[in-house]
Formats: structure tokens, C-alpha cells, sequence
């Protein structure tokens, strides 16, 4: 999740949940920024379908923003692309809603991703831009994220509890 000192506004308290990171880069998912798009409406058919009807699209971050990654929460992980952790994992994009259907117990849209060139990430890690911190499948899912930046630093506890409490401008407290 992005420091308070993270000066870039795509990740200005963001909580990104990291589906790869190798020598040559890193991928992830915004998780805490909703669009006003309804996910059915946006959505190719194929996969509009096992969405929610009240379900958005979520801002996944700044790169390639008419891409779309769809994660669930699968029933069977072997059903997934991919698995980011534990039951969590990335949908086919080819899958259809039906062989979806009692295979997710939460689904999600993101479009865009969040991406950093090989050893670009690192060096922002360094420079404590980041923080890390273990994921769960309601974070991914939550039908709050815009308390989830505080709440992912309020279960890491110790010091991040105070940061979790600071004003979104420190300078006007």
C-alpha cells in the first residue's frame, strides 16, 4: 500500500494488491478506487454477466486503463487464470458467466493496471514509498474501499495504527 509520502496521485492511498513481480517488472490492482461504471454495462458479454447487477468497474490503475482484469474468489483455485493468494485469482478472459456460476463467491472488474519497469518498483521501496502488507480476500472485495487504506494499516498494527489515524493533510491539523 502507498506511503503518505507517495507523492504520485494515481497511488495517493492506494492499496495495491501485486500479481507479479520479477527481474523485468511488476504488475498489480489498484484495490480502493470505484469508477461510476456499472460493471455490467461495461463489461464484454461473456463476462458481464457474472458481475453483480450494483457491481462497478474499479480504477486498477494508470496503465492500459481499456484493459480489463477480472479477479474472484474461487470456490475450486485450480478454476483460475492465475491465483494472487490463497482462493484469490484472476478469471479467464475467455470464461463465460455460466462457468462461473457457484465456482466464485466474489467477483471484481478492474480496469487498467498499476506497472513498474525491472527494478523501478524496488528503488520506490527503498525510498519507503511502500508498505507492505499481508492481503485478504475481503480487501479485494470490500464494499468499503474507501476506508481500506485504513483499515489494511489498522490490522498491521503497531506504529501503522498512528499513520492509519493521520489527516489526509497533515499541514491542516
Amino acid at each position: 500500500m502507498a506511503a503518505p509520502n507517495l507523492v504520485d496521485p494515481n497511488f495517493r492511498r492506494a492499496v495495491v494488491l501485486m500479481l507479479e513481480h520479477t527481474d523485468e517488472g511488476a504488475l498489480g490492482l489498484v484495490l480502493n478506487r470505484p469508477t461510476p461504471l456499472v460493471a455490467r454495462d461495461a463489461l464484454p458479454g461473456r463476462l458481464a454477466g457474472a458481475l453483480p447487477g450494483e457491481e462497478h468497474v474499479h480504477r486498477g490503475g494508470p496503465v492500459q486503463p481499456d484493459a480489463v482484469i477480472v479477479l474472484a474468489d474461487f470456490a475450486d483455485p485450480e478454476r483460475a487464470a492465475a491465483i494472487a493468494f490463497g482462493s484469490v485469482g484472476i478469471v479467464d478472459p475467455e470464461a463465460e458467466a455460466a462457468d462461473l456460476e457457484g465456482a466464485v463467491r466474489a467477483i471484481r472488474a478492474f480496469g487498467g493496471y498499476a506497472g513498474w519497469a525491472g527494478g523501478q518498483l524496488e528503488q520506490e521501496i527503498a525510498e519507503e514509498a511502500w508498505i507492505d502488507a499481508a492481503g485478504t480476500s475481503g480487501d479485494v472485495f470490500t464494499r468499503e474501499p474507501e476506508r481500506l487504506w485504513r483499515r489494511v494499516l489498522e490490522r498491521k498494527g503497531g506504529t501503522f495504527r498512528l499513520v492509519a489515524r493521520m489527516p489526509d493533510n497533515p499541514e491542516l491539523n
